[in-house]
């Protein structure tokens, strides 16, 4: 079997996400592609007030397609790469695992599997104590991640087999 060298991390608000993804990158010696830091490094101190989500919406794909270019380059010399984007929609899913097999790149989906309630507990706490997971330039209000809930497409069972996806519930 080959072994997977683009890993998307996968799973909703405060599903643990990057914390996965940063002891994964210490398992495996991959190079870690981050969403929220790259924003918050380009972006987040020029948001608008209040915050436009064709805004934001703009960037992250900005961000998107230059993280891919660096980490397919990276993979591509064998190094693994992890994609710590959230993958929350099976379009963005699909549309990255292509790019991975067009490049002959192997992918491994891990969907970060927590009940809503638990992750609500985990974003109550990341707000209060801003601890290294908070990259966000606000807290994440009730009333956004009730709406991100709303858009948060799981993976199917035959999506998780295509993709070589593994279920993590922690």
């Amino acid at each position: 079997m080959t072994r997977p060298l683009v890993h998307l991390m996968c799973g909703s608000t405060g599903a643990g996400k990057t914390t996965y993804a940063i002891a994964l990158c210490a398992e495996i010696g991959a190079v870690r592609f981050s969403i929220d830091e790259w924003m918050a490094a380009l972006f987040w101190m020029d948001t608008p007030k209040p915050l436009e989500p064709g805004w934001s919406i703009e960037r992250v794909e900005r961000c998107y397609a230059q993280m891919w270019r660096v980490a397919s380059e990276v993979a591509d010399r064998g190094l693994p790469v992890v994609l710590d984007w959230g993958f929350g929609g099976a379009d963005l899913r699909a549309r990255y695992a292509a790019l991975a097999a067009e490049a002959s790149l192997p992918v491994k989906l891990h969907l970060l599997d927590v009940p809503a309630d638990e992750r609500w507990r985990r974003v109550n706490l990341r707000n209060a104590t801003r601890g290294t997971s908070y990259q966000l330039p606000f807290d994440v209000t009730r009333e956004m991640f009730d709406f991100v809930e709303t858009r948060w497409e799981p993976p199917s069972a035959e999506e998780l087999a295509a993709l070589s996806g593994v279920v993590v519930t922690r």
